[in-house]
């Protein structure tokens, strides 16, 4: 019956293109690059690690503090229906 056309598979140009050599730019007045290139995988690391410590700390603060705010809302309804009686 109906069969969907599939479309022709496009073919890429066959001309080859040569990268062109790109120099680096020179260093600033007396400054060098290796200061900035010298931070080790173990700094990393050290980052990462402090990062993921300081987000699971923050969450566990979070989950506490809506624990607390939903044990407060649920006393202060027992009180208030124990003084209504």
């Amino acid at each position: 019956m109906l069969r969907p056309k599939l479309p022709d598979i496009p073919t890429l140009p066959t001309t080859a293109i040569t990268p062109q050599p790109t120099q680096a730019p020179p260093s600033s007045a007396g400054h060098s690059a290796a200061p900035f290139l010298s931070v080790g995988v173990g700094a990393v690391a050290a980052v990462v690690v402090v990062g993921i410590v300081l987000t699971a700390l923050l969450a566990a603060v979070a989950v506490s503090a809506v624990s607390v705010a939903i044990a407060a809302v649920v006393l202060r309804s027992l009180i208030s229906n124990a003084n209504k009686r």
